[in-house]
């Protein structure tokens, strides 16, 4: 697999985990006050967004500089 693909597909699933703890967030909040561990649980999951979506962001124009290909 792909360097790149791998990041592709990493982001996706790391996507889907973040949204359902955002869910568990909003179903513990309408139940009462939720416990602390759960408030904050979305946000390691928000910084490999952060992260690996800022790879995704700069990887053309890291490869138009280069003078390679451009991604399909």
């Amino acid at each position: 697999m792909n360097w790149n693909n791998g990041i592709r597909q990493f982001h996706r699933w790391v996507s889907i985990i973040f949204t359902l703890t955002v869910i568990a967030n909003f179903v513990a909040m309408a139940m009462g006050k939720p416990p602390m561990w759960l408030v904050y649980s979305p946000l390691p999951f928000l910084f490999l967004l952060l992260f690996t979506g800022l790879y995704m962001f700069a990887l053309p124009y890291a490869v138009r500089r280069r003078g390679g290909r451009q991604p399909a």
